[in-house]
């Protein structure tokens, strides 16, 4: 793997952890840990399909969202360890089960061992790899994954620094991930779908907070601007779900209302982006995994 392990500025963050003694800003040391490996339906449609997408959630992350739904693993670290070879078995088991795509959730801070595990066995998958990420990625990372990942599916979290600082501690993510999204997008095209689901392409997502509108309808914009509509697919969501644990921030310890939602989505529509779009029903913890070890501890191809 050709990067400093014992200085890690793999990432963003750029902490210089030494992982082969101890763990990185994002929780990350020196082998992939991961929490979850299983068919998950409620990916987007043209990923889930009928039969789901072959989800793997690793441990760990880069920010530190204070809303954070997966907040057991992004922050608290729950997973377990595994090889390369563990992770191919995984990801070659998923596909046996049925599933449209792999999808491999939050696992920029193990880029190099992810690409030595598609090194080993991408000639073996008949699905398409997707890399669901929260955008927060260095060209080092993005230059790593370039022919291995055939789907990019980034957060755009935040068009204001103050509000990423704040939320994330991440001053940069603006300008980070505007530079990653039009990476991402050089590397793999536009959209192309076969029966319905996706083959290739980005799919942006962006997650709309309480008394946020305005931002979100800017961020709109700026997508608008800088890139043709028919580069990407728009997911908007609006399940955001308060913690259980209060934040220092009020508007952010209660759930989007249809009018806030509703506003965002006019002016998707109104832009004429292609995408897909959520039910506010979806906001309930339901839709948030139990994070127990499937498919991890016990796959086998």
């Amino acid at each position: 793997m050709d990067f400093e392990l014992n200085h890690c500025m793999l990432c963003p963050k750029k902490c210089g952890a030494d992982r082969t003694k101890n763990i990185g800003f994002c929780g990350g040391g020196s082998t992939i840990r991961a929490a979850k490996a299983g068919l998950h339906l409620w990916e987007e449609p043209c990923l889930s399909g009928s039969n789901g997408a072959g989800a793997i959630f690793f441990s760990g992350c880069n920010l530190r969202c204070c809303y954070c739904q997966n907040i057991k693993i992004s922050a608290k670290n729950f997973g377990t360890e595994l090889s390369i070879d563990k992770l191919s078995e995984i990801i070659l088991n998923l596909q046996k089960e049925g599933a449209n795509v792999i999808d491999l959730v939050t696992g920029s801070h193990y880029t190099p061992w992810i690409v030595e595990s598609l090194k080993q066995i991408k000639y073996k998958l008949k699905i398409p790899v997707v890399w669901n990420c929260s955008g927060y990625e260095s060209p080092e990372i993005l230059e790593m994954l370039n022919g291995y990942i055939d789907i990019y599916m980034p957060d755009f979290k935040y068009i204001k620094a103050e509000t990423a600082k704040k939320y994330s501690d991440a001053e940069d993510y603006v300008e980070v991930t505007k530079k990653a999204i039009a990476e991402m997008i050089r590397q793999v095209g536009n959209p192309v779908f076969k029966n319905s689901i996706l083959q290739k392409g980005v799919i942006i997502r962006h997650l709309i907070l309480p008394s946020h509108r305005k931002e979100s309808i800017e961020l709109l914009y700026w997508l608008s601007e800088n890139f043709s509509k028919d580069s990407f697919l728009i997911s908007l969501m609006g399940q955001y779900t308060p913690p259980e644990n209060k934040l220092s921030e009020k508007n952010l310890n209660r759930r989007l209302t249809t009018m806030e939602y509703q506003s965002v989505l006019n002016v998707a529509q109104e832009l004429d982006f292609n995408g897909f779009s959520q039910e506010l029903s979806s906001a309930k913890k339901d839709y948030t995994p139990d994070f127990n070890l499937e498919g991890i501890k016990n796959s086998h191809c």
